[in-house]
């Protein structure tokens, strides 16, 4: 990648440090306000979030506006060379707006109108708070939008959720007649109308899944989840109307999340559809550091997975742009990160592609929910606690990293993941009700690629596969005809696919393909799966392969061969040395197939071969063992390269070449070691 061709997502050519900053909670405390500019200074940060939740500061009654203490803080950050990015405010209204128009309230599944409170909790079909949202976007747009400290749009806040109101409903109905062509015995095909007498005679007579109503049509519950993306998004375009067309060079974006317990996708909206419609990819990471189920190294392979499947929905650099310096508040046990581990976990962010570490939040709240979140700045004020010093080293850090913003890498090797896939998965009553874990299945795939610093794209199923020497597509239970044809001509045109167990079974509207196994993958892969067996937990059986024993657990499929070789067998039970790996030529290419769900030891032994056989090793020769991590950003001539210790115990380690210390400038060759929790950020030089 050539310097010309960096991949800008702002116009700030610089990393941007600093984070959620709520003026509007200290309006009373001028003091603290101007302190906070000191502090920002001292924490060698530069860029600000506002407005995220303000309305009520910006609008506290209907009409009235208050935008001075805005106008204010903004030209107290420009004055110290700071950015901002400006928030629209309707992740959480005012309560005016709620008592006055209730309709703007979400209703739940069990049709129950909620109460004001909260946040997130608003009905995106609602006409009056569409209005509302444009009304306020468009005088902050017209204020700020020509702002030379304006760095780019923050819209609304971590967007999810759902609401089944009679507007939603309707709305729900005319997505459907959109899908469907008007033709409703299309949707009761689609559907599998005849199970339990559940054919629909008339649009009305259809509604949104309800654990009170219909909630075992898995066609319907597809759709709703589809719809609820689509809604999603169609509030989401209504609120940038006045954005867009005001400051329309300025960058936009809305902050993506994943699951904060068990570190996977968000589930409740389909990202590949919202990568489209934003500037800029951001999320709000909050990994649980230091938790006591897994070791540092297995949180950071999940980390990595997500960091590369934000990377890819746009094939550039994203933004984290939510982290906390310390702990959270709302795991089970919030535990503060150790010392060293917040400098580390922010480079891990940058190694895999953030042009940014910016935290939720700058200043603790004095009360309410969040007044234990972690944050720059404590409750003591002080800028000598740990937590701000390691703050303010981070920011001496990236404060060197300056080159690095826009780079990106480029990846020979890719994963697919899609939402809608488990979507119905999870829908799917059959298999094993708590070990489907389809991405935690593609995390477990993805490691022996993170172990071997091997660069890795998590793409979907819009992607283009032909990039790619490698794709692994492990259960991939819902796979349209569309997205069937696409692999096989994959693998027609000389790329190496691998697939597993569960999957090709259903195609879009979840209904499952007919006699057999998808006559295409018939063909690619050489065989056809006759047969999933589901184990217990404490059930396991062995499947040899490549010489050696490997421990399977949860599921076993049974295979019919027909040009297929096999390279591994079963041991047990009663397909016992029968086919539970194997390879298939097909055309230019080569399809592999994993029967079983296998240990990270034959994730191992199986990736590893194919890393060698495609020579998807990086060029840059670096040695070391588990639990470090080499990440790179790439651009013309050179490499930055990330070495990561994500271990309790010093590390040794061969660099293979000479390579130069990004922050000490010292040159380092030959062996090394790197301490609990360090992180070195080297440069190498290409050719």
């Amino acid at each position: 990648m050539a310097n010309k061709e960096k991949s800008f997502v702002t116009d700030a050519k610089f990393m941007l440090h600093g984070g959620d900053y709520n003026p509007d909670q200290w309006l009373d405390r001028p003091d603290i306000l101007a302190e906070d500019i000191k502090l920002m200074q001292l924490a060698h940060t530069n860029t600000f979030s506002l407005g995220i939740f303000a309305w009520s500061a910006l609008e506290p009654e209907e009409g009235i506006y208050k935008f001075d203490w805005l106008d204010e803080v903004i030209e107290r950050i420009h004055g110290i060379g700071g950015k901002v990015i400006l928030a629209t405010p309707s992740g959480a209204r005012p309560a005016w707006m709620s008592h006055k128009y209730p309709e703007v309230l979400r209703v739940d599944g069990q049709r129950r109108k909620q109460l004001h409170g909260g946040r997130h909790n608003h009905c995106f079909s609602s006409s009056v708070y569409r209005e509302k949202t444009q009304q306020i976007n468009r005088l902050l747009a017209k204020r700020y939008g020509s702002h030379p400290a304006l760095l780019m749009w923050h819209i609304s806040n971590e967007y999810g959720g759902e609401c089944h109101c009679d507007t939603c409903q309707e709305a729900f109905r005319n997505w459907l007649k959109k899908k469907y062509d008007n033709n409703l015995k299309a949707v009761n095909d689609a559907w599998w109308g005849p199970f339990w007498s559940h054919t629909y005679t008339d649009w009305s007579q259809i509604e949104s899944p309800s654990s009170i109503g219909e909630n075992a049509v898995h066609g319907l519950n597809l759709d709703w989840r589809r719809f609820v993306t689509d809604q999603t998004i169609d509030f989401f375009e209504n609120e940038i109307v006045p954005i867009k067309e005001i400051s329309p060079d300025i960058p936009i974006t809305t902050n993506l999340m994943a699951d904060t317990f068990d570190l996977i996708p968000f589930q409740s909206l389909d990202y590949s559809k919202f990568a489209r419609h934003v500037d800029v990819i951001s999320w709000d990471a909050y990994p649980a550091w230091h938790n006591d189920w897994e070791t540092t190294a297995d949180l950071a392979v999940k980390v990595g997975f997500i960091n590369d499947l934000f990377r890819s929905l746009k094939e550039q650099p994203f933004l984290l742009m939510e982290s906390t310096p310390s702990a959270v508040n709302w795991h089970k046990v919030n535990k503060a990160k150790r010392p060293g581990m917040h400098l580390l976990s922010s480079m891990q962010m940058v190694a895999h592609g953030s042009d940014s570490v910016l935290y939720f939040q700058w200043r603790k709240s004095r009360g309410s929910s969040e007044k234990f979140h972690g944050a720059v700045v404590d409750h003591d004020n002080s800028p000598d606690n740990r937590v701000f010093q390691e703050v303010a080293k981070v920011g001496t850090t990236l404060e060197k990293l300056t080159d690095i913003v826009g780079t990106n890498r480029k990846a020979d090797t890719a994963i697919l993941y899609d939402w809608e896939n488990n979507w119905a998965l999870n829908d799917a009553q059959g298999y094993g009700l708590d070990t489907k874990q389809y991405p935690q299945t593609l995390q477990q795939h993805y490691r022996t690629f993170w172990e071997q610093d091997v660069p890795v794209d998590v793409i979907t199923k819009e992607n283009d596969f032909s990039k790619y020497r490698l794709l692994v597509v492990p259960m991939l239970y819902l796979a349209s005809e569309e997205t069937i044809a696409r692999l096989k001509e994959y693998v027609a045109n000389g790329g190496t696919l691998v697939m597993t167990y569960i999957s090709g079974i259903v195609n879009e509207y979840d209904l499952t393909y007919m006699k057999g196994w998808h006559k295409d993958l018939q063909e690619v892969f050489g065989l056809n799966p006759v047969e999933t067996d589901t184990l217990y937990t404490k059930d396991a059986n062995i499947v040899h392969y490549d010489g050696k024993d490997y421990v399977l657990k949860d599921y076993a499929t049974v295979l019919n061969i027909a040009s297929a070789n096999v390279e591994g067998v079963y041991k047990e039970d009663f397909y016992a040395e029968t086919a539970a790996v194997t390879s298939n030529a097909y055309e230019g290419g080569k399809a592999y197939y994993i029967g079983g769900r296998l240990d990270d030891e034959f994730h191992r032994a199986f990736y590893g071969k194919l890393i060698e056989e495609l020579s998807l090793k990086p060029d840059y020769a670096i040695t070391h063992g588990l639990g470090v991590s080499v990440q790179a950003r790439q651009e013309e001539g050179k490499d930055y390269l990330f070495i990561m210790n994500f271990t309790e115990e010093t590390q040794p380690l061969v660099l293979g070449s000479e390579v130069k210390d990004v922050i000490t400038g010292e040159q380092l060759h030959g062996s090394i070691k790197l301490d609990k929790y360090e992180v070195r950020i080297v440069e190498k030089a290409k050719g």
